[in-house]
């Protein structure tokens, strides 16, 4: 069997408007300029196909992907945010410590509507579903921080929450399967500018 690459992108930085729901936030015209350096680390992986979550700030991210690669683009349910629907805006440190208990408690429910470990199993099965659904070629997915955190920590044993911290907007972690062997990673992007920035910040899976 053939290995293929799954691209797991983090989506781009979105306009924070407090009076909307963070799953209704769009990207602002940072985020969008952000996505230029990422349009080509992914390239250079060939993905045949861009999926996101249907929430605005990951389609958007995946419509630059998809119009700057050239392939089809398509949203699929699973894919989203760890459900926090019904949690108020936050200052920074209250949300942080909030999230921090999430992470050491993935089966309790302690923040949201979904507890850690419900969110990962969500977004797993969905990956699966689209694995197979898409049987040949390599497959980018633009999803959340959160969600994407808690797979990662679970297909390779480091700690959700050190990640989740650390994950840029965007970010992508590349694995190549079937064995969710770590092929590459960039967890923060150069902010591109007239002058041109610095390369990005890239490490290789061991």
């Amino acid at each position: 069997m053939n290995e293929r690459k799954l691209i797991l992108i983090k989506h781009s930085k979105p306009l924070v408007d407090p009076r909307l729901p963070s799953h209704q936030w769009r990207l602002s015209d940072e985020g969008r300029q952000r996505c230029e350096p990422l349009v080509q680390a992914v390239r250079a992986h060939q993905p045949r196909i861009v999926i996101s979550s249907e929430e605005p700030k990951a389609s958007e991210t995946a419509r630059i992907l998809s119009a700057g690669l050239g392939v089809p683009f398509q949203t699929a349910a699973g894919l989203g945010e760890h459900d926090r629907s019904n949690v108020p805006h936050m200052e920074s440190r209250e949300f942080i410590s909030r999230v921090a208990h999430f992470f050491k408690n993935p089966q309790m429910l302690v923040l949201g509507r979904e507890t850690a470990q419900a969110a990962c199993d969500r977004l797993a099965a969905a990956l699966n579903d689209l694995l197979q659904g898409n049987a040949d070629g390599n497959i980018a997915v633009v999803t959340h921080g959160t969600v994407l955190a808690l797979l990662v920590a679970e297909k390779t044993g480091e700690d959700g929450f050190l990640l989740w911290r650390r994950m840029g907007l965007p970010s992508m972690i590349v694995f190549g399967l079937p064995r969710w062997d770590e092929v590459e990673r960039t967890e923060r992007f150069a902010i591109p500018s007239a002058a041109g920035g610095a390369p990005p910040e890239t490490g290789k899976g061991g």
